[in-house]
This record gives structure tokens, C-alpha cells and sequence, in this order.
């Protein structure tokens, strides 16, 4: 592993000095995108065992993907940087060099092409870690004319206003939902519920910090390492910390007390809502301290304009809807179910 050279770093190389001259004179673009923990930079020596080699996505019009996927194949060298070209990567045995035209790539991860525009269920049925991928790694060579690839990430750069205001208001609403649950689960004794509610609730927090912050969380492997690379969460990540290793559950209020503030005052930072008191408080006459989420929630969304937002229910984009891997995965089933849920029309 001391040897390891990071997949975006590997793959930069791999473009310019192998598959750059074998596409030379066609119209194309290039880069690292799309799914690997390569793409987000979480990899590491140990993601070399399995879906890791030299990759590069290739972007080309589509009545010239036979002939460059033609080139490619019978060009390239059969190791590079000193790993084989031809790997296996997620269940199929072939080279690294994905060719594609550009259109139906975006269609088959997002279920929709951004250059054409991005309307409200587009934004709320892709989910984080799709949006993530496509707006995260590095573009290589931008060629295909406007709008191109780099038109593509720019239009799913990040959430507009009154959209963000939505995310932001379910998923403090998420946070409402159960903050008493675990001194309540506690107080009965049962400190394997209390446990297991505030770990929900600790990565609830995590995720609406990274949302205020303008990044995409990413699915559950690499949401602590998102956190902790993120400026200004070193504090908000020892907090959350000791929540989750709590023994009883009054410390594990203390934690999430003091991880609640903290994004609250966010919050207040981004200035998209009234300034809310930033404070823990009781939950109504009970002995557990809240902060109360629904308040940020509703002031949220008391600031969107948009009648339409202003009128959805408060269940969120699809990540809010559902967390099951198989239905985030798969674009058609994402969408109708933001479709469902939301009533919005497809």
C-alpha cells in the first residue's frame, strides 16, 4: 500500500499518455466521473483489490462510439503503471476505457441529460451520491463543443435556492422527528434503543451539515471521511463522536446537544431563513433537551418563493424518502418514487 498512486492521479496519467493519442482526432471529451470511491478521492490502498485499475470514461457522438471503442481495445498496452489494463470491475472482465456518447450516460446515472435543463423532480429524484459523482472528479479534455461535459457538472453544481431551502427543511425535520427518542428510550432503560436512535440521529446531523455546506453526502462508507475533510467540522465530528460512543443517554443528549447547536448556528450563517435561537431546550415538560427542528424547518420554508416548493410536503428529495441502495441505484425507480411521494408529475 505504501506504493498506492490515488485513482485520479492514475487515471489522469492513464488519459494522457495512453488514451489521448489513440482518440487523437476525434471529437471527444474525458474524464473520471461517475461511481468508484476514486472519483470522490476516498480511495485508498485497500481499494486496489477489487473495481480498481486504470479508467478513463471517453465521450464521443454517438455514431462514432463502435469505431473509438474499436481504437481503444486494440490499442492499449496490456499493463500500465505497473497494473494490468484489463481488470475486472464490478462483475465484467474488460479494459478501463469506457467510451460513450455523452447524453445517454447522464441519462443512465441521473435519469435525465442536465444540459437540457434541470426541473424540480429532476433535482429531487437523483440522488446525493449520483450528483455527487457527476459533479466531483476531474475532466480531462472538454471537446465535444457546447454544451459539453463540463455544461453538464455545472448545471448539477449545486441545489437553487429555493430547492436548497427545501432539502434543508426535511431534513431538519428528520432531526424533529425523533431528537427526544433517545433520553425517552433511555429513561426506560433501554439504552440499546437510546443507542441506536442517536446514531440515526448523529448521522442525520452529518448529513444536514454537509447539505449546509453545499456538498452532496455521500452514501454511508464514506459519510464520516466527507465530514471530517469538510472545513470547520472538526469540533461538530468530536461532539457526534462522543453521542455514538455514549454509554448512558444523558451523555449521549450531551453530545447531540452540542452537535445541534453547532449546525444551527450554520444555519444561521447561510442566511437563508430568519435567524433561529441557537440554543437546546426542553422538550415541552420532559427532562430531555431538543433544539427543536421543526423551527428551523418551517422558517425554511417560510423563505421559499417558489409556490410550488412552498407546497410540497415536507418528505424531502429521494435520499429523505428512502435509503435502500437497490431503489437509489436504479434511476427509473428513484424517480417514481419522488414522483409518489411528492406528487409531483413526471
Amino acid at each position: 500500500m505504501s506504493d498506492f498512486v490515488p485513482g485520479i492521479e492514475l487515471s489522469r496519467a492513464f488519459y494522457g499518455e495512453v488514451v489521448a493519442p489513440l482518440v487523437s482526432g476525434v471529437a471527444h471529451s474525458a474524464g473520471l466521473i461517475g461511481p468508484g470511491s476514486e472519483v470522490l478521492e476516498f480511495d485508498t490502498g485497500r481499494s486496489t483489490d477489487h473495481d480498481w485499475g486504470p479508467r478513463v470514461l471517453v465521450f464521443v457522438a454517438a455514431d462514432r462510439v463502435a469505431e473509438v471503442e474499436a481504437k481503444v481495445a486494440a490499442g492499449l498496452p496490456e499493463r500500465f503503471g505497473g497494473l494490468p489494463t484489463v481488470f475486472d470491475y464490478h462483475g465484467t472482465v474488460g479494459h478501463g476505457v469506457v467510451v460513450a456518447e455523452l447524453g445517454q450516460w447522464l441519462v443512465r446515472r441521473l435519469g435525465f441529460d442536465p444540459r437540457a435543463g434541470v426541473s424540480l423532480l429532476d433535482w429531487l429524484s437523483a440522488p446525493w451520491q449520483s450528483l455527487a459523482e457527476v459533479t466531483r472528479g476531474e475532466v480531462y479534455h472538454d471537446g465535444l463543443g457546447e454544451p459539453g461535459l463540463e455544461a453538464a457538472r455545472a448545471a448539477l453544481r449545486w441545489y437553487p435556492p429555493d430547492v436548497w431551502r427545501y432539502v434543508l427543511a426535511c431534513q431538519w425535520r428528520r432531526i424533529a422527528q425523533e431528537e427526544p427518542f433517545p433520553g425517552r428510550c433511555g429513561e426506560v432503560g433501554d439504552e440499546l434503543g437510546s443507542a441506536v436512535v442517536g446514531a440515526r440521529l448523529a448521522r442525520e446531523v452529518m448529513r444536514l451539515a454537509l447539505l449546509l455546506r453545499r456538498r452532496y453526502p455521500p452514501y454511508a462508507k464514506w459519510l464520516g471521511s466527507a465530514l471530517a475533510r469538510m472545513p470547520g467540522s472538526a469540533e461538530l465530528g468530536v461532539s457526534l463522536g462522543a453521542a455514538v460512543a455514549a454509554r448512558s443517554w444523558r451523555e449521549r443528549e450531551e453530545g447531540l446537544s452540542a452537535a445541534y447547536a453547532r449546525v444551527a448556528a450554520w444555519q444561521n450563517r447561510v442566511a437563508l431563513a430568519e435567524r433561529q435561537d441557537e440554543s437546546v431546550r426542553g422538550f415541552f415538560d420532559r427532562p430531555f433537551r431538543v433544539i427543536g427542528g421543526d423551527r428551523f424547518a418551517e422558517a425554511l420554508m417560510s423563505s421559499v418563493s417558489d409556490p410550488l416548493i412552498r407546497g410540497l410536503p415536507a418528505v424531502g428529495c429521494v435520499d429523505q424518502v428512502s435509503d435502500s441502495v437497490d431503489l437509489l441505484v436504479t434511476p427509473g425507480l428513484a424517480r417514481a418514487v419522488t414522483v409518489a411521494a411528492l406528487g409531483l408529475t413526471s
